[in-house]
């Protein structure tokens, strides 16, 4: 039986400099992008969020106690 030695801080560097790669190659399709291909991705993620908002069997009321804007932690209604 015959292992492979390997050196642990090259290896660990070598992972780290793959991370980097990827990483660097996320940025890049993220930022890296034309400002039309940006307003159109915006455009079809709200398009899809009013589509996904619209399937709601109830309509959260807008002072329900979990709206945002009338959130003051109280579960009673106002007089």
């Amino acid at each position: 039986m015959s292992a492979d030695v390997i050196n642990l801080r090259q290896a660990r560097k070598q992972r780290e400099r793959e991370a980097r790669v990827k990483q660097a190659e996320e940025n890049r399709v993220k930022h890296g992008r034309k400002k039309v291909e940006r307003e159109q991705t915006e455009r079809q993620a709200k398009t899809q969020a009013e589509l996904l908002d619209g399937h709601w069997l109830d309509q959260p009321a807008e002072n329900s106690p979990g709206h945002a804007a009338d959130d003051d932690g109280t579960d009673q209604d106002k007089p």
